[in-house]
């Protein structure tokens, strides 16, 4: 394997002023050394944290500087000596399945100085190495490198492979040098779904508590002659209990064509259970799709959507444990990393204190473009993240780059390794709670994925039928309820209420979006007494996709410092539920740059035959401030009419496309069409028609408030 020696790049001043608050001067400024070097980012200078919060950031790859075209999906790992590893793909086109190396950068100083990029599979005659994984063996110290030979047939016009088989190379010297190769092929022969493509990771397989070795595989069919709902795409790890000497498949995620599983992460949670998160390969914006293990990844459970994470653009994100995990008794934490937008924009990073069921505190890192990210720790609790950033295309970035960051300055102060969160959590599963149900029928339905096993659902006999719950309070203090739902198609509408007056009545659609699963409602801060009080849930109509039935998990009771960090929006999107084409023609469109999400509709002018329909689920009663994305352009209307219905009657607001609104870091366009009164529910509405005197274009409309 070629090798460019032990050459060290150094951070430069400039990435020690972006935020390396509280290091020494001697590491921010050590001496430059021969060798291409590692150089700060550009981009916003994140915020400041508390005294003493680390960040620094500083870019490993870049196709402006760099003699290749692209650098895009990579893998991290730190070793046991706090080596740390970063491998990223080098393209010699922009394309999956083009002519790929996979390139090392390596630093033995936990991520302050970086040796220079080297080589470690090098493309011959065109060959596309990809998907790199990193997987370390903490007992041995042994490193191990996972990645896959991507090969197109003939009659394929894409850039994307169809076939691709698993190779690794392991090192016991820290990543200094690097073994044999070693061909995988025949590993996933005996599943019965035609799989071809076999992916490693990307970013990092994981370490079990048993020891055994563990990394995600994503699996599909050809793409030739297959539509996207044909290729099956799923999730099928590899596992080693022998330290690395042989490897074997593990039994797949149930393969279901509405949940497309493809690049994810591991996590094993304190309970033993082995969690994966991964995105829906269909692409676009959503939910992540997760399953579990309860036999260390043998098997695995249905899969389903989660809220937990947020709904997002499709695209590899990193999950790490940061703290705690099985047999430990300090705080868990686990941190997510992700461009948290529905384009690939808005890189953040989130904390989470239960198991990532839910993620508390969160810090966007880069508001530009942001690509793929993988996460990991130093001995001293440092975290590492690697993601791909910047530059003009909304696939590839232009860079690679590398943070290093304290948890105090991740959460702004309101954790710490040496302090803690001062989180407390109360879990009320709500299957076993004591209920009464005014009429219709409660069944307890087990479910792996519910946080104990089991979730209620509650099908009513009409509308304004209700499920109340009797929960205790451990002791008098400030909380912040937040209750676990399950959304399905034939979700209800359902008002919820603490003790009657506690907390505002919420309301919320569990209509699912695309597919069944879990998600969150935060319902606000209230101070409780020690003792008895109620949960009631109410069907208070038919949710968006008529149905009425009510699909509960838990409720958790929350004491911490600072509110958890959650948008007052709610955002309709064009192509989401909620969404409708009243009449007419609108079809889709990317041409005008803009847009939330992945694309917008448009309808040439005319007298008002052409209509489509925003309808939001309003949690709250109150003042909201209602907002309209589109794209701006010389050639749209300049009177397109939004007509808004809301709690005082219907008001028109005329709007002049050609002028650019407000732009968002995530994505859109965004202008306001005022400040109303809405009540909770589905009764608020947001109208769109062509009579306009020219084009019109249908996007986004969001929700900020309710407000003062």
């Amino acid at each position: 394997m070629p090798d460019s020696g032990p050459h060290r790049t150094a951070m430069n001043r400039r990435s020690f002023t972006r935020g390396l608050v509280g290091a020494s001067a001697t590491a921010a400024f050590a001496p430059m050394a021969p060798g291409p070097a590692a150089h700060a980012a550009d981009g916003p200078v994140p915020a400041s944290g508390p005294p003493g919060a680390l960040f620094d950031e500083q870019t490993l790859w870049d196709s402006v500087e760099g003699p290749l075209v692209s650098y895009h999906v990579h893998a991290l790992a730190v070793l046991p000596d706090d080596t740390v590893l970063a491998v990223c793909e080098g393209r010699h086109e922009v394309c999956d399945a083009g002519p790929r190396d996979l390139l090392l950068h390596r630093s033995t100083d936990g991520g302050r100085t970086w040796e220079a990029s080297r080589t470690l599979v090098t493309s011959v005659d065109g060959a596309s190495w990809g998907n790199p994984a990193l997987v370390v063996d903490r007992r041995t110290r042994e490193v191990f490198l996972f990645y896959m030979l991507s090969l197109r047939l003939p009659q394929n016009t894409s850039c994307s492979g169809d076939s691709g088989d698993l190779y690794l190379i392991s090192s016991r010297d820290s990543g200094r040098t690097w073994g044999e190769v070693r061909n995988l092929a025949g590993l996933f022969d005996g599943f019965p779904y035609n799989w071809a493509l076999h992916g490693p990771g990307p970013g990092h397989g994981i370490q079990l508590r048993s020891g055994r070795l563990l990394l995600n595989c994503a699996h599909r069919r050809v793409i030739v002659g297959n539509t996207v709902a044909q290729r099956y795409y799923g999730v099928a790890p590899i596992y080693s209990d022998d330290h690395g000497a042989t490897w074997q498949a593990t039994g797949e995620v149930p393969v279901q064509v509405a949940y497309p599983i493809n690049e994810a992460r591991l996590v094993q949670r304190a309970d033993g259970s082995v969690y994966v998160n991964g995105r829906a390969a269909a692409g676009g914006e959503g939910q992540r799709i997760v399953s579990v293990s309860t036999d260390d990844g043998l098997t695995w459970s249905p899969p389903a959507f989660d809220g937990g994470t947020g709904s997002f653009n499709a695209v590899d994100a990193g999950l790490l444990r940061l703290t705690g995990g099985p047999g430990s008794h300090t705080t868990g934490r686990i941190l997510f990393s992700r461009p948290d937008s529905p384009v690939r924009r808005n890189m953040t990073v989130s904390v989470s204190y239960d198991e990532g069921f839910s993620y508390r505190y969160r810090r966007v890192v880069n508001e530009n473009r942001s690509f793929y990210s993988d996460l990991a720790r130093l001995s001293d609790g440092t975290v590492v993240l690697l993601y791909g950033c910047d530059g003009d295309s909304a696939s590839v970035p232009q860079r690679v780059n590398v943070c290093r960051f304290s948890l105090d300055w991740l959460t702004g102060g309101r954790d710490s390794l040496r302090h803690g969160p001062h989180y407390r959590e109360t879990v009320v599963a709500l299957a076993e709670a004591g209920r009464t149900v005014t009429a219709g029928t409660a069944q307890t339905v087990t479910d792996p994925l519910a946080r104990r096993g089991q979730r209620l659902t509650f099908t009513p006999e009409q509308v304004g039928d209700s499920v109340e719950f009797t929960f205790r309070v451990p002791r008098a203090g400030e909380y912040e309820p937040i209750l676990r739902y399950f959304r399905s198609a034939d979700g209800a509408l359902v008002t919820v209420t603490v003790d009657g007056t506690a907390l505002p009545a919420f309301t919320i659609d569990t209509t699912a979006q695309s597919a069944d699963g879990f998600d969150l409602a935060h319902l606000g801060s209230a101070r409780l007494r020690a003792g008895r009080h109620t949960l009631r849930c109410t069907v208070t109509g038919t949710g968006r996709g008529g149905g009425t039935r009510l699909g509960l998990d838990t409720l958790s009771l929350v004491e911490a410092p600072g509110s958890a960090d959650v948008r007052a929006e709610v955002v309709v999107d064009n192509d989401r539920l909620g969404f409708e084409t009243v009449s007419g023609g609108w079809p889709t469109a990317t041409a005008d740059p803009g847009y939330w999400s992945g694309n917008y509709r448009t309808a040439p002018a005319g007298s008002g035959e052409r209509k489509v329909l925003w309808r939001p689920a309003v949690p709250l009663d109150g003042r909201y401030e209602i907002q309209a994305s589109y794209p701006p352009s010389a050639g749209r209307a300049s009177n397109a009419p939004y007509t808004v219905v809301h709690a005082d009657g219907t008001d028109t607001v005329r709007i002049d496309q050609r002028s650019a609104g407000t732009t968002d870091p995530r994505g859109g366009t965004w202008v306001p069409l005022g400040e109303f009164r809405l009540r909770a529910g589905l009764g608020t509405s947001v109208e769109l028609t062509n009579d306009a005197d020219g084009p019109v274009a249908a996007d986004a409309v969001r929700l900020l408030g309710p407000v003062s």
